[in-house]
This record gives structure tokens, C-alpha cells and sequence, in this order.
């Protein structure tokens, strides 16, 4: 998996000036490419005091790069992913693990990455890393941010927030749940998608009326608990699982519309091998 896989970019220029896949990447090397106006999270080291002198406010020098790509992770913390997955783990685990597994592969691969993560109270950015150390601090930050979260999720503030402060182009890996994709949320998608490259990631909610044996299921949202009676209904399980796959088909019409690249995760067991299949089919598709 760390030899052979990485998350595989499926634009290859922003626009006809760009030229080849290898001309547009940006980085440190001795080949000079061009200035631009300096952004958070960009190194100190990088800036040409020369030009910012000249010009009064600091410039960055850019050459062709050394990495490949920058990812951004974007991962939803609100409290709902502290509910049960569908392999009745947590929800919470699922997201550590997928990003952690994704941001191993982005590391091992020699690129940097960053972290967005929030709720509807705050949204938060950690530092830009590119190493195994940077990456282990921001999956403590995720599973501490989720664990101490009581604010709902705001997947749309977190949408907004990328496409306001992210200015320079990425990999952007949104982290969520099942939550219905909203009108709002397909145009910051599509406002997003103009810029970066997406991939979407979903992590399937428990069956809130199919549960293991004596167990009982409670909103975390509303700490609304599911009455002992429902449980294994035939007529609400059937209501629920339409629902659901109205719900499924209609995430799954917007992503292939606008050629989002997306996986499901049901539990911790499967993660690493839909992972996998997600980005051999990335390197497969015809870019």
C-alpha cells in the first residue's frame, strides 16, 4: 500500500497557460517560476525579500516543485460523529482511521497535506505537514475535537470556509457522514470543484432499529432513545432503509455529476481495502 499508492490528482492544468501535468506543480527547486502574494502556511524561508521590498507587501517565489500535490483534509467534527458506525463502532475511530490511513499515503508519498475541521460553533486549520509526527498531532487534534464536540455538524460552514481561505489549488478530501446532501452543499461543491480536485468520503450511521443484542440506540443530537418497541419492527425498518437509499442515490447523482471521486465506509474492518479500490479506480480513469 505505501510503495504503490498515493491520491492520484485528476486535473491536470487550470487553464490552457498551465501546460503539461508537470508544469503546473509548484515547489522548491532551483528553477524559478514565478511570484505571488503571500498566504497563511507558507514558509518564511520561501519569501523573496527583494521583490517584497519593491513591491511593499511580502511576495512568494515559486519554483517547480519537489512534491507532487498538497492535500487538504476536511474533516467534519460535529457531535453526531460520536454516534455508531455501521460496524456499531464509533464514528469517531472511522474518521482517525481514514485519514490517518489517507495521510499516511500522502506523507509516504513526499507531499504536504493540511487539516480543516470543525462544527457549527467553529471551524479550525492546523498547521501544514508534510511528516509521519505532524500527521500523528493532527489525528489527535480530530479525535480530541470530535470527543469534546457539542455542537452540531455544519458540513456547509466547513465548505465555505475552504473556498473563502484556500486559495491555492488542492487535493481536498472531504471527511462526513450520512447527513443529506443539501442544495447548498452541491453548489459549494461545484464552486469548489472549479478550483481543486475532490475526493468524498461518507461514514455510514448504525441502524437505528437493527442494533446488536440488548442494545439501545440513542440520538446523540437530541439524546432521544429509541423505545425498546421499534426495535425490529418489520414496518419501520422498511420505511427507514427507502428513506436511506433515497437519500444514498441522491449523494450519489450529485458526486457522479460533478465527478467527485467518493467511497462509503460502513466500519473499521473494510476501511483500508475501500480505501484502496477508491484509488486504484483513480488511477485507472481515463484523466
Amino acid at each position: 500500500m505505501k510503495s504503490r499508492l498515493f491520491i492520484r490528482s485528476s486535473q491536470k492544468s487550470m487553464h490552457a497557460l498551465d501546460g503539461a501535468y508537470a508544469s503546473l506543480l509548484r515547489g522548491r527547486s532551483l528553477d524559478f517560476e514565478d511570484l505571488r502574494p503571500y498566504e497563511y502556511g507558507d514558509q518564511v524561508r520561501d519569501i523573496d525579500w527583494k521583490a517584497t521590498a519593491k513591491h511593499g507587501s511580502p511576495l512568494i517565489k515559486r519554483t517547480k516543485a519537489t512534491r507532487m500535490h498538497t492535500v487538504l483534509f476536511v474533516v467534519d467534527t460535529g457531535r453526531s460523529m460520536n454516534a455508531l458506525a455501521e460496524d456499531e463502532g464509533t464514528k469517531r475511530e472511522l474518521a482517525v482511521l481514514v485519514t490517518g490511513a489517507l495521510g499516511f499515503l500522502t506523507v509516504r508519498h513526499g507531499d504536504d497535506f493540511w487539516i480543516v475541521y470543525g462544527d457549527a460553533a467553529r471551524v479550525r486549520r492546523l498547521a501544514p505537514g508534510g511528516s509521519e509526527g505532524a500527521l500523528e498531532h493532527g489525528l489527535r487534534a480530530l479525535d480530541r475535537a470530535i470527543g469534546e464536540s457539542s455542537a452540531p455538524n455544519d458540513r456547509e460552514s466547513l465548505l465555505r470556509y475552504v473556498a473563502r481561505n484556500i486559495a491555492r489549488r488542492m487535493i481536498v478530501v472531504i471527511v462526513t457522514d450520512e447527513a443529506p446532501v443539501t442544495d447548498e452543499t452541491e453548489r459549494m461543491l461545484r464552486r469548489l470543484g472549479v478550483q481543486h480536485d475532490l475526493l468524498w468520503l461518507t461514514l455510514r450511521d448504525a441502524d437505528p432499529v437493527v442494533g446488536r443484542s440488548g442494545a439501545h440506540r440513542r440520538d446523540v443530537d437530541s439524546s432521544w432513545a429509541v423505545p425498546d418497541f421499534v426495535h425490529g419492527d418489520a414496518e419501520v425498518m422498511a420505511e427507514l432503509a427507502a428513506q436511506e437509499a433515497a437519500e444514498t442515490a441522491h449523494r450519489h447523482d450529485v458526486l457522479r455529476r460533478l465527478e467527485i471521486t467518493h467511497a462509503e465506509f460502513g466500519g473499521q474492518d473494510a476501511a483500508v481495502p475501500t480505501l484502496l479500490t477508491m484509488l486504484n479506480r483513480r488511477s485507472h480513469a481515463r484523466l
